[in-house]
């Protein structure tokens, strides 16, 4: 590391110090930190989402996938366009979610189902996102280690130590600072500060890796594999394992039936302003992924290329020689990638990626953190007490289970031997809450006949299945049949066939929806600063993709011009797949087809939005602390839950409620 890498890789700590000590002010209320008083816009939402996306941790997942499989990935992913803008831009699950005003998915459960399955599911999806979010800060810090080239152990009074470990532990000290010194209102604006920072260093690092390395020499590496593991012919690449087409497929059903089930970003889901807002943020983080993949693909490729091109022999040994020294087998095949970018990327532009690196963590970690902190306190503790807590005391106690579950990654990320992928880790503990959730969610939701026993039975049923695949996995390893993807996908199938089921069995009263979603007779008046709702008639298109009388004329040309950019996309997926059933391309054609397509485009992408998403980002923030300064504190908004209400709507009704002393929060 060059002086002026270790000068740019300290910028995150002094975004994040400043960012504290401003946002801690406007932490006036337990709405403020758990939901930042729902008064996030748009941009805020899509900045601050997308970093939880950026760090160390998604970039060794990436780079896993890339190495194995190069772009074909790419092309089978495009089979889920159609399936995730509609869903996108419909809000699907979000929107309603939002009019519930719940601040935890739990909350939501409590309100539509009852008290008991809102315990279960919030310890439920604590205990599965504590030992989903407990490889990240390990994976994260073996990955700057490795990138930083620092020793991997010292010796302390006698006894050798891991060098990851200590700095894991000064990781999550950082990462505990944003968390806790003004809840989400920091988390968000510390990711959209890093996000907007990002954006302008992936620049620098894109066009610095296109003048380091020519397409000829990409394309070779990647076109030079055995026969049925091609990584730029798609239709040559059926020998792959666990990144293929049924990966794809399966994670289409999983991504839809899990819409919202994971709560690593609770907060953000119950943030925004209104739920159109909350919309829009969805719809524009799927612009801005369009700029951030690039340099995510681009340093994969790349890194490939350098270890296996002959024109980087040399660079590619020293590489080969530090790899071999790692203990971990699955540590060697994750931090191969990281370490070959630490030789590749010269004095400045290393500095760079390691900020971006290091701002990730810190604004991801703290999501993280946030989120699985929150759950705990809201969904298992809050509910039990027949006493609410005074404000003052609710957030310390909100405070004090984040600590924990810092101290519980920390000892998880330094004892246990990771032996899986780290994007199949992810997918099977995610379904250990996910695989029963999602039927609880989207029943709740959109369906009046589904009730709590079937709420109970996919949960049960999921979360059971989900601990099974856990355990057969660590048991046997490869040797057993399915992988992470595969039994989320089987969890889901059969979660939902119990929900259905059961509902039907046991239904004996319709849900009142309109109350839950706060329509009808049940609508409240919209927040100050929420644009007004402009009746208009629908087109066929605008039904298809969920645009309603909320979007204005500038929301309709966003969304629309993003449906109709993808949809040519799945009109060349359709065009190219039967072409090449009839008559297959050479390889010289994909080559050229993904320069232009998983570079090229990208790159261009990146620029465009950049620009964008930096203005959007700046105002976003400005408007969150002019909301917040002008906020009217209601201690009632606490996320407690009265005769299936938010409290502070039952108080407000002057409901008679069975919980003792609301008035001592006055």
């Amino acid at each position: 590391m060059h002086t002026i890498d270790w000068i740019l890789s300290f910028l995150p700590l002094v975004v994040v110090l400043v960012v504290g000590v401003l946002a801690q002010r406007h932490v006036r209320s337990v709405a403020d930190f758990l939901s930042a008083n729902r008064s996030a816009k748009r941009y805020l939402l899509a900045i601050a989402g997308g970093e939880l996306q950026a760090g160390a941790v998604v970039f060794v997942a990436a780079f896993e996938q890339i190495s194995h499989a190069g772009f074909t990935l790419n092309w089978w992913q495009w089979l889920s366009i159609p399936v995730v803008l509609i869903v996108g831009i419909s809000g699907f699950v979000s929107y309603r979610y939002r009019e519930t005003r719940a601040m935890t998915l739990a909350q939501f459960f409590e309100i539509r189902y009852n008290k008991s399955f809102r315990l279960f599911t919030g310890l439920l999806g604590f205990l599965a996102g504590l030992f989903n979010f407990g490889i990240i800060p390990a994976v994260g810090s073996r990955c700057l280690l490795y990138f930083l080239g620092l020793p991997e152990s010292f010796v302390f009074a006698g006894v050798t130590i891991p060098t990851y470990i200590p700095l894991m532990a000064v990781m999550l000290g950082v990462t505990l600072f944003v968390a806790l010194s003004g809840g989400v209102i920091t988390v968000m604006i510390v990711n959209c500060i890093e996000g907007v920072l990002s954006q302008l260093f992936y620049l620098v690092i894109i066009f610095t890796l296109l003048a380091m390395f020519n397409w000829r020499q990409i394309s070779s590496v990647l076109g030079n594999q055995p026969p049925g593991h091609s990584m730029l012919n798609p239709f040559d690449s059926f020998g792959i394992q666990d990144f293929n087409i049924w990966n794809v497929l399966m994670l289409i059903l999983i991504s839809i039936y899990s819409t919202m089930a994971w709560q690593n970003s609770s907060a953000y889901n119950s943030a925004a302003l209104t739920p159109h807002e909350g919309r829009m943020g969805n719809v524009l983080s799927r612009w801005r992924e369009m700029g951030k993949i690039a340099v995510v693909t681009l340093l994969g490729v790349c890194a490939v290329t350098y270890l296996h091109h002959p024109d980087f022999a040399a660079g590619a040994a020293q590489v080969e020689t530090i790899v071999h020294h790692i203990a971990d087998p699955q540590a060697q095949e994750q931090m191969e990638a990281p370490i070959a970018l630490a030789h590749l990327l010269p004095a400045g532009v290393k500095g760079l990626l390691c900020a971006v690196l290091l701002m990730a963590v810190f604004g991801g970690d703290a999501t993280h953190l946030h989120s699985w902190g929150s759950i705990l306190i809201q969904d298992v503790f809050l509910p039990l007490r027949k006493k609410p807590f005074t404000p003052r005391q609710h957030i310390w106690i909100l405070r004090c289970s984040i600590i924990g579950v810092a101290m519980f990654a920390f000892l998880f990320g330094a004892l246990f031997r990771q032996t899986e992928y780290v994007s199949m880790w992810f997918q099977v503990t995610q379904a250990i809450f996910t695989g029963g959730a999602g039927s609880a969610i989207i029943g709740g939701l959109y369906w009046k006949k589904g009730t709590a026993a079937a709420a109970w039975a996919a949960m049960i049923t999921g979360s059971s299945l989900s601990i099974g695949g856990i355990v057969c996995r660590q048991a046997f390893g490869h040797a057993f049949p399915l992988n992470g993807v595969q039994i989320s996908f089987s969890v889901a199938l059969i979660a939902i066939a119990v929900y259905v089921v059961v509902s039907l069995l046991t239904c004996r009263e319709d849900f009142n929806m309109d109350r839950m979603l706060h329509r009808g007779a049940y609508a409240m008046m919209p927040p100050a600063g929420a644009p007004a709702a402009i009746p208009r008639r629908k087109v066929w298109l605008g039904k298809l993709i969920g645009i309603d009388e909320n979007f204005t004329l500038g929301d309709k040309w966003i969304a629309g011009s993003l449906f109709g950019y993808s949809m040519i996309f799945l009109g060349i997926f359709l065009v190219g797949s039967l072409w090449n059933l009839i008559a297959p391309w050479p390889l010289s054609v994909w080559s050229s087809f993904w320069h232009i397509v998983g570079v090229g485009l990208p790159v261009f992408f990146a620029v465009v939005t950049g620009i964008w998403f930096t203005w959007g980002g700046v105002c976003d923030i400005r408007s969150l602390f002019r909301l917040l300064s002008k906020e009217r504190v209601n201690v009632f908004d606490d996320g407690m839950v009265a005769q299936h209400r938010n409290l502070d709507e039952a108080v407000s009704a002057g409901e008679s409620l069975p919980i003792q002393s609301f008035k001592s929060k006055k």
